[in-house]
């Protein structure tokens, strides 16, 4: 079975790629970064826009939205992420707003049929990041589902066979670099029960169980878990089951309630030691003595970069909102990068 060069694992409440610790016995500010793993939201890597209505918006200066382009960009820009620290990208199937948040979302973007097959050329781009990030030491959270598009899928069973089918295709590549994220933020109102808060654990245990002695990996199998952006904490049907935690820091306007989640998570009965991982959050001021990025840190959490082009803003800025300007080009991303290689002295 062929399978990726770069393995992730867990130890406690800390990471292991290839069996060392990441940012192996670096510390910032006397806190250890060992074992943490920052990362980059970069959930619109692999979509296609398929509504004819809407895919206009998302043309480039040169010529009309790309696929093919987008993912290739956004390959090319992966050596330069890793030299500046960065060791994960969370990509999403049903991609997100590529407007950063919006309500009303008539874009069709979404990776899965309305059965829960994958489509191929999702899955093409798929399997070219999951190599091009092997190939660059790097790990991919692949989020399922997007609260505005899981309504592309017919039914639970559907959802189902799209948690089953991107199992047996992660397993059948050997992705031993892919931390998998059922849903994104499924506090929110999806489409169907199976996927919200209250249920998701069915997913996360399902996939878990579907990739069970299918991977050589110290866990045998997949990575799995799910993100919420409103509770203060996981539930305990969560926290029973999930390896890792992905809390989203977008509603914590203050480092101190950063601080905050992190503590009520590991405090909770259920807490099983596992890492958290703030795999999206909009708070920036890097050029500040606090930031929620300081925040986690110190509370020996890793965080990611949440970045979407704001009003007025030009290409140059975001890496959610098409078309995307994969580069590290924009100010904020510059700050961003810049923070991020003086903490993992990159």
């Amino acid at each position: 079975m062929p399978e990726t060069k770069t393995v992730i694992s867990i130890e406690g409440d800390r990471f292991h790629i290839n069996g060392s610790w990441t940012y192996k016995g670096r510390s910032w500010r006397g806190k250890s970064v060992e074992g943490l793993l920052f990362n980059s939201r970069m959930a619109n890597a692999i979509v296609n826009d398929e509504n004819p209505a809407t895919r206009g918006t998302w043309s480039y200066l040169d010529g009309e939205f790309s696929p093919e382009r987008n993912t290739a960009e956004f390959i090319a820009a992966l050596p330069d992420y890793h030299a500046h620290g960065l060791r994960a990208v969370g990509i999403n199937l049903q991609g997100g707003s590529p407007q950063g948040y919006s309500w009303n979302q008539p874009w069709r973007i979404s990776g899965f049929r309305p059965d829960g097959t994958i489509k191929p050329d999702y899955q093409a781009r798929l399997q070219q990041v999951i190599a091009a990030c092997d190939a660059t030491g790097m790990i991919v959270i692949l989020g399922l589902f997007y609260w505005k598009q899981s309504q592309v899928l017919a039914d639970e069973n559907a959802v189902k066979n799209a948690v089953n089918n991107v199992v047996d295709f992660l397993t059948s590549i050997g992705a031993r670099n892919v931390l998998l994220e059922i849903g994104n933020e499924v506090d929110l109102p999806f489409a169907h029960g199976i996927i919200a808060m209250e249920r998701c654990h069915e997913l996360v245990t399902l996939a878990q169980e579907r990739s069970s002695g299918k991977l050589n990996t110290p866990a045998r199998r997949l990575l799995v878990s799910t993100s919420l952006v409103y509770p203060p904490r996981f539930g305990d049907k969560l926290l029973k089951v999930c390896d890792f935690l992905l809390p989203h820091g977008n509603r914590s306007h203050h480092p101190d309630s950063i601080r905050l989640l992190v503590v009520r998570n590991r405090a909770a009965v259920a807490y099983r030691g596992q890492p958290i991982i703030f795999n999206e959050d909009d708070h920036y001021d890097f050029d500040k003595a606090d930031n929620n990025m300081v925040a986690a840190i110190e509370e020996g959490a890793s965080w990611g970069f949440f970045d979407y082009r704001q009003t007025r803003e030009k290409y140059e800025d975001g890496f959610q909102s098409l078309p995307v300007d994969w580069k590290i080009s924009s100010s904020r991303k510059k700050a961003f990068f810049a923070l991020l290689r003086e903490v993992t002295s990159s």
